[in-house]
């Protein structure tokens, strides 16, 4: 496959020159790989243009899954820096039209905002998605206010009891 480049043109669709590893490998696992790979080793400068251009690939649910492992892999790199503000505000504009996408970086966002211990709104996080609730009650720099929320208002049970038993392991200090 032609690697992916910041002077495409989007409009122009998705590359279309793809070489499967083994000749049984359907065309859609090819270009997931390669698209994860560019997406993978973009610099930030081509990232914007790469993710709109993975996003006009014809299999829609092969592309946002590419780009919603590339945003995932990013944002848990970087949702700690200053860089991510920026990254962020890049990628909802090349995530425009693609509700999933829109939805994992507004998640991502409330992520940094909890963990980094800056404002963030509760009813917001009782009504986040399973994953993200998932996250923070498995992340051990989750804050306290957080896991309490959880422990009495996450979604699932299994959500409820990985932030009690969080709590309960720090208030025994282990």
């Amino acid at each position: 496959m032609r690697p992916l480049r910041a002077d495409d043109d989007p409009a122009d669709g998705p590359a279309t020159e793809y070489v499967a590893e083994r000749a049984d490998e359907p065309p859609e696992h090819a270009r997931f790989a390669a698209y994860t790979l560019q997406l993978e080793h973009s610099a930030p400068a081509e990232e914007p243009v790469l993710v709109r251009r993975v996003l006009t690939d014809p299999d829609r649910t092969m592309a946002e899954s590419a780009v919603t492992r590339h945003l995932d892999r990013r944002a848990a790199a970087i949702h700690a820096t200053s860089a991510y503000t920026e990254w962020a505000e890049s990628m909802t504009a090349a995530t425009a039209g693609h509700g999933f996408l829109t939805d994992r970086l507004r998640e991502w966002t409330l992520f940094r905002a909890v963990c980094l211990t800056h404002p963030w709104d509760p009813e917001a996080l009782t009504r986040s998605s399973n994953w993200l609730q998932l996250k923070l009650a498995e992340a051990p720099a989750t804050p306290t206010p957080a896991l309490t929320l959880l422990a009495d208002q996450g979604r699932t049970k299994r959500i409820r009891h990985l932030a009690r038993t969080s709590l309960r392991l720090r208030r025994e200090g282990t």
